[in-house]
This record gives C-alpha cells, sequence and structure tokens, in this order.
C-alpha cells in the first residue's frame, strides 16, 4: 500500500537546486500516435485493418501479415504481469537520480506484450494488471502498470508523482478569481490539497459574488493582477514567481459579437489584450521561474493550465472575435509547450464548450457548469493529461473537426452548432 505523502519539508536554501534531466525522449514518427493518445489520458495500440492484429511496439507495417494499414485504437489495458525488476543502478541522468525504480512485463488481454513502469502498489508476478498510457517528463507517452484495486493513497506513488502535477502540497496561481470559473478552480484545488492559492483580482475595489467565500479559505491569498497591466504582471511575478508551481491562466474577456454587428475594434483589442498579449505578458514574466525550479525535489514546479476555449479550433460567427482571440492563445500555448518542454513543465489546454455563465446565456443547453470545468482541471492535472475537452459540445465538436475541419467550419457558418 502507498504511504500517503507528507508535507516536503522547507528547502535548505545552501542546497543546489536540481536542475531537469529529460528521461530519454526520442520517438519515430509513427510512436507519436500513441503519444496523442495518452496526450488525453487514453491508452491507445495500432491495430491491423487486415488481420486485427495488436501491435507493439509501434511500426510500419503489421508484424503478423506485413500490412501497412495500421489503425490507433483505444485498449482498456487488462493484462497479466509476467515478471518485474527493480533498477538500482542506471547511466541516465532522469533516472539516476529517482532510484530505485521498478519495471515490468506485462502481457496484455489483446495479445501483445508490452514493458511498463509499475506502481509501487503492484504485487509480484503473476498478478493481474491494468496499463495506462502517462506522458512522462519529456512529454512523451509512457507505459505504467496500475493495480486493478489501487488505494486511497495510490496517487502519492512516487513514481507516479513524476509523471503527473497534482495539486496536493504545491502552491498554485489562478488568474482570475472574479468570475465563477476562477472561483470553482479555487474550491477544486484547495479540496485536492494545495498548500497554497494565490488569486488574482484585477479590480480590488469590487465587491463581487463569490469572492468574500474563497478568501475566507486559509490557503488563500488575494493578489493583484491585471494580465493588461505588464507592470503588474511584473511586480507580482518578482513576488512569487520563484514559489509558483503551477500556472492557471483563466483570466479571459468575452464578448458574443461577430464582425459585422459591432463598429470600431475597441472591443476585439481587449479581447486580444487579455485572452491573448496577457497570455504572453505571463508567460514572460512566470515561465522562466518555473523552468528554473522544474525538479526542485517532491512539490517541485509542475505545469501550466490555459483555458482556452473549442471556440478555437473553429471560428464559431456569433462569438467571432473571441473566437478569434482564442484561437491566437492556442497557437501562443503551442509555443509555450515547446519552450516548456525541456524543463520538464506539463503545459495544459482546456477546450471546454460554452460554459454556463452571463456570455453564454442565450445558448440553450448543454453547457458546462463551472464547477464542473474546475473539476476536469484538477483531474488533468493529477493524471497528467495535455489536452482537456471539457463538456459534451466540446467532445463533439472535437469529433467533427478532426473528421472534416471544412464540414465543421460550414455547418458552423449555417448556423450550425
Amino acid at each position: 500500500m502507498t504511504m500517503p505523502l507528507m508535507k516536503p519539508k522547507r528547502k535548505n536554501p545552501v542546497l543546489r537546486t536540481r536542475q531537469m534531466n529529460l528521461p530519454p525522449w526520442a520517438r519515430g514518427r509513427v510512436a507519436l500516435g500513441m503519444t496523442a493518445a495518452a496526450a488525453e489520458g487514453h491508452l491507445a495500440l495500432q491495430v491491423c485493418q487486415e488481420c486485427q492484429a495488436v501491435q507493439y511496439p509501434p511500426r510500419e507495417a503489421c508484424h503478423r501479415c506485413l500490412s501497412s494499414q495500421l489503425k490507433w485504437r483505444p485498449q482498456t489495458g487488462a493484462g497479466q504481469l509476467l515478471a518485474s525488476t527493480t533498477l538500482h543502478h542506471s547511466n541516465d541522468l532522469f533516472f539516476r537520480e529517482r532510484l530505485p525504480w521498478r519495471l515490468g512485463l506485462v502481457e496484455l488481454d489483446v495479445g501483445c506484450s508490452v514493458m511498463v513502469h509499475l506502481h509501487g502498489e503492484v504485487g509480484e508476478a503473476p498478478t493481474r494488471v491494468h496499463v495506462g498510457a502517462r506522458l512522462d517528463r519529456a512529454g512523451q507517452a509512457v507505459l505504467i502498470g496500475f493495480p486493478e484495486q489501487g488505494s486511497e493513497h495510490m496517487a502519492d506513488d512516487r513514481m507516479l508523482r513524476e509523471m503527473t502535477s497534482d495539486p496536493r502540497f504545491r502552491k498554485v496561481l489562478v488568474t482570475d478569481g472574479k468570475s465563477a470559473v476562477g472561483q470553482a478552480l479555487v474550491q477544486a484545488l484547495v479540496k485536492a490539497g494545495a498548500e497554497i492559492v494565490w488569486v488574482g483580482h484585477a479590480e480590488p475595489w469590487k465587491k463581487l459574488p463569490g469572492l468574500d467565500d474563497i478568501t475566507r479559505l486559509p490557503q488563500v491569498t488575494l493578489v493583484p493582477l491585471d494580465l493588461s497591466n505588464g507592470r503588474q504582471v511584473s511586480e507580482l511575478a518578482g513576488e512569487i514567481g520563484g514559489k509558483v508551481d503551477i500556472v492557471i491562466n483563466n483570466a479571459e474577456v468575452h464578448r458574443a459579437f461577430g464582425i459585422a454587428s459591432r463598429r470600431g475594434t475597441d472591443v476585439a483589442k481587449a479581447e486580444m489584450d487579455i485572452n491573448y498579449f496577457g497570455l504572453l505578458r505571463l508567460a514572460q514574466e512566470f515561465g522562466p521561474a518555473l523552468r528554473a525550479r522544474s525538479a526542485d525535489g517532491m512539490a517541485h514546479a509542475a505545469a501550466w493550465v490555459n483555458l482556452l476555449s473549442v471556440y478555437a479550433l473553429s471560428n464559431y460567427p456569433p462569438h467571432g472575435t473571441f473566437s478569434a482571440s482564442k484561437a491566437a492563445a492556442l497557437s501562443l500555448a503551442q509555443c509555450l509547450r515547446a519552450e516548456m518542454r525541456p524543463a520538464g513543465i506539463r503545459v495544459i489546454n482546456v477546450f471546454p464548450g460554452p460554459i454556463d455563465d452571463e456570455w453564454n446565456q442565450n445558448l440553450p443547453p448543454p453547457k458546462v457548469a463551472p464547477a464542473a470545468l474546475a473539476t476536469a482541471i484538477v483531474k488533468a492535472l493529477k493524471e497528467g493529461i495535455e489536452d482537456v475537452y471539457p463538456g459534451e459540445v466540446a467532445q463533439e465538436w472535437l469529433e467533427r473537426w478532426r473528421d472534416n475541419p471544412k464540414v465543421l467550419e460550414r455547418e458552423l457558418a449555417s448556423g450550425g452548432s
């Protein structure tokens, strides 16, 4: 049974801050299909379309019939642990600092055998296990063997915590506390065990509903943060940047207009100033500090979360300028992910459908409740997921966008949703 994680001791300032050494990360292009599935929390393996043989490791041609018709398909991951071993020595810099490290050979029920990292609660072979895919610190898919029945503290496993960004005992910055989503996020993070939650408040003179409820929580501290004010962002980074482990950027400006329904560019500029340039300012000030602490003990800097929108995938004309600002933010977030990856910082992009707030009040259900969105974000942190699509609308849009982006664009332009 996994022992519950204890609150990390205060770091000795005399000791060096350990620098991040990534695990082996080189993968062939064909293997990135597994990484793409793991980024959304799924285990996927190649399946031959001719003979239905399941393939592992990933390859260009079927190992049974040599067909090149291999498609990635979700798998249950059920299997039998055949053998296990524990590494006590490694020439790899990443694993050398994290020994001992347990590995196992699992025969999946679908017919192939895989090498996996073993969770500490998995017993000795032979035993039934469940294999899941996770992203490692290099952002590549790895396989982990989990017990069929885990304990309540299984997320505290030392190896698993390396693969995830669990908020427990970590310090988190939520950039906007005035919105319903921001307040739900604060509640969810405190429930998940966050040690400190700094909450940005752009207009501290306003008494907003729900703000008193979160400020009463002992873990919560309000901080002045307006993402349109570069100096304020810089000052806050100088004050707490070296302490933050997780940044959650949920600040946004949302107006329900297209192009012809509003004259001028003032509102569109306001959307871009927060949704795009706000993210840029935040990344420039807080990014270097997170990268510097990405290997700093059990509560190292771990993740950056961007609240985007499924409208970033394809423009939704009734919310046209908002969609454009989120599309720009998505492109910037992809750049941020590439720059953060060498330091092992996970960048999580969240693409909700319509949120049940004032700017979507005229849209019919289904809509994502703020509490459900907050739960999805905390789950992504705990499970190491990189791309999240909360809500039925987001899931449907994603499926239609992957099937044919041009068809989705035409459907949305003609009034379909």
